[in-house]
C-alpha cells in the first residue's frame, strides 16, 4: 500500500497534460535505473495462531514501536503510529494488519536481499518478544474475513464501504492476501510500452511459479493461488490485464486516460481522508468533485488515485509487477531476479518480448483466468505454461549474467533463480507441496504452515 501521506499537498493540477507529464518524468537513463522490492507479511498470535490485532499484546502497534530502535521513524494517523520511515524504506500496514516493508531503490538484487534480510531479521527480534510469528503465504490459511483485525487508517473505512459494491472479493483481497512484488524503470515511453507489454504478457508465468495460497478457512479452496484469484472479483474497473496496453498508440496519455476513468476512492485534506468512492477523477480536474465542490486536485491526490489502481502491472513513476504470491524467505529475493533479468538488460527485453509478442488479448485473457487454478499445469499452445516459464526464466538468466552486477564474492545476480529453476524443473507450482503435506503428513490441518513458512 501507498506510504503516509505528506503535509505538502504537492503541485495543483490544472490540466491532463500535467498528469501525463508526472509519469513521463520517471524515465531514466539505465544507468540510474533502480530495484524497489515490497513484500508483505502475515502477522499472528504464536499461542493461538490469531491474526494480530493493532491493539494488544501481541499487536501490531508493540510491532511499530518495537522497530522503532533501529532508528525507524514513525508516522501518524491521530494517535495511532500506522507506518515508519528510514531511509527511503518504508513499513506499511495493509486493512487486516499485514505488515509491509518498501524498500528503498537500489541498484543490484544482491543490495535489495540485504535490505529484506535486515527487514525480517528485525521483526523477527521484536515479534519474538510479545509472543508473535509472522509468515510468508499469499491468502490467511485459517482465519474467516469476520476473524481478521482492522487497521486504524481512514482510507480503508472508506474502501471498505466500497468494495462489496464492485465484486464478491474484494474485502478479501484487502484483509487476507499477501504479495511480493517489485518496482522497475523505465528509460522513455517506447521502452516504458515494451516492458509494460512484456510484464504483462508473462505476469501469469510469475502467478503460476510463486502461487503459494492453495488454503482458506482450514481447507484447501481449489484454487493453487487464491491471492490471485481473490483479485479476478474484485473490481473490474481497476484490476485485470490491460488490453489498452497492447493497442497502437499506447503511451503514457493513453494510461492517464485510462487512470481518469478509474472511479476514486479518496482525496486526504486537512489530515483527514474524504470520501469520494466512485466519483470521477475527469470531474475533479475540472473542478466539478461533488465531494469537493470548487477544488481541483494537487499532484499528490493524483499520486494518492495512482496507488488505488490494481492492474497486474501498474505504473506510477515506474512499473509495479502485482502477480506474485507472498512467500518463504528464500523466495522473496527471486521475484525480483525474474523481473530484472528479464526486463533490465536489453537483449534479455527483447528476446522476452519475441516470446509474447504473438499473444492475442483471448489467449492473454485464459492464462489470467486458468492460473490461479492450475498454475504451472495450465495448458498453453498444445503444452503447459510450465515450458513458457522453462523459456522465460533461461531469459531472465542470461539478462541477470548479461548485466554482471557481482557481489563481494565476485558473484552474478543469477544465482537469486535458483529456486525458480528447481520449481520449473519439478513442473509443480509451490503450492502443490504444501496440498502434498495438508493431504499426507498435516492430516488435513493447515496449522503446521504458521511454523514451516514462518520467518
Amino acid at each position: 500500500m501507498s506510504a503516509p501521506p505528506g503535509k505538502d499537498p504537492g503541485v495543483t493540477v490544472e490540466s491532463k497534460a500535467q498528469l501525463v507529464a508526472h509519469l513521463e518524468a520517471g524515465c531514466k537513463p539505465p544507468e540510474r535505473w533502480r530495484i524497489g522490492t515490497e513484500h508483505e507479511k502475515f502477522g499472528y498470535d504464536l499461542k493461538t495462531l490469531r491474526p494480530l490485532p493493532y491493539e494488544g499484546r501481541p499487536g501490531i502497534r508493540l510491532m511499530l514501536e518495537g522497530l522503532q530502535r533501529y532508528g525507524w521513524k514513525p508516522h501518524y494517523e491521530g494517535d495511532n503510529v500506522i507506518a515508519l520511515t528510514l531511509d527511503k524504506q518504508s513499513v506499511t500496514l495493509e486493512p487486516g494488519g499485514q505488515f509491509e516493508l518498501s524498500g528503498a531503490p537500489l541498484e543490484t538484487i544482491h543490495q535489495t536481499c540485504t535490505e529484506v534480510n535486515r527487514h525480517l531479521k528485525q521483526v523477527k527480534e521484536v515479534a519474538a518478544e510479545i509472543d508473535a510469528g509472522f509468515m510468508g503465504l499469499g491468502f490467511q490459511p485459517k482465519w474467516s474475513r469476520a476473524d481478521s483485525p482492522v487497521m486504524p487508517k481512514g482510507r480503508y473505512k472508506i474502501m471498505m464501504a466500497y468494495m462489496p459494491k464492485k465484486g464478491g472479493h474484494g474485502l478479501d483481497m484487502m484483509f487476507r492476501t499477501c504479495t511480493v512484488q517489485v518496482n522497475l524503470d523505465y528509460a522513455s515511453e517506447a521502452d516504458m510500452v515494451k516492458k509494460f507489454r512484456v510484464a504483462l504478457a508473462l505476469q501469469p508465468v510469475a502467478t503460476a511459479l510463486f502461487a503459494n495460497s492453495p488454503f482458506a478457512e482450514g481447507k484447501a479452496t481449489g484454487y493453487l493461488s487464491y491471492r490471485s484469484f481473490a483479485w479476478t472479483d474484485t473490481d473490474p474497473d481497476r484490476c485485470g490485464m490491460l488490453p489498452f496496453v497492447f493497442e497502437p498508440g499506447m503511451s503514457f496519455e493513453r494510461y492517464v486516460d485510462y487512470a481518469l476513468d478509474v472511479p476514486m476512492y479518496f482525496v486526504f485534506r486537512d489530515g483527514r481522508y474524504v470520501d469520494t468512492s466512485g466519483q470521477s477523477f475527469r470531474d475533479f480536474l475540472a473542478g466539478h468533485l461533488p465531494a469537493l465542490p470548487g477544488q481541483r486536485p494537487t499532484i499528490n491526490d493524483w499520486q494518492d488515485h495512482l496507488t488505488t489502481l490494481f492492474p497486474e502491472v501498474r505504473m506510477k513513476q515506474f512499473l509495479e509487477m502485482r502477480g506474485a504470491d507472498g512467500g518463504p524467505w528464500g523466495r522473496l529475493c527471486a521475484l525480483p531476479a525474474f523481473w530484472v533479468g528479464l526486463l533490465y538488460s536489453k537483449s534479455a527485453l527483447d528476446a522476452a518480448w519475441d516470446l509474447v509478442k504473438d499473444l492475442g488479448n483471448d489467449e492473454r485473457a485464459a492464462l489470467r483466468t486458468d492460473v490461479p487454478r492450475l498454475g504451472l499445469a495450465t495448458r498453453y499452445r498444445g503444452g503447459t505454461l510450465n515450458d513458457l516459464a522453462g523459456q522465460a526464466i533461461a531469459i531472465a538468466l542470461a539478462g541477470l549474467r548479461d548485466r554482471a552486477r557481482l557481489n563481494s564474492s565476485g558473484d552474478d545476480e543469477s544465482g537469486f533463480l535458483a529456486e525458480l529453476v528447481e520449481i520449473q524443473r519439478a513442473g509443480r507450482s509451490p503450492a502443490e507441496d504444501l496440498l502434498e503435506r495438508f493431504n499426507g503428513p498435516w492430516r488435513g490441518s493447515v496449522e503446521p504452515v504458521f511454523k514451516e513458512l514462518a520467518y
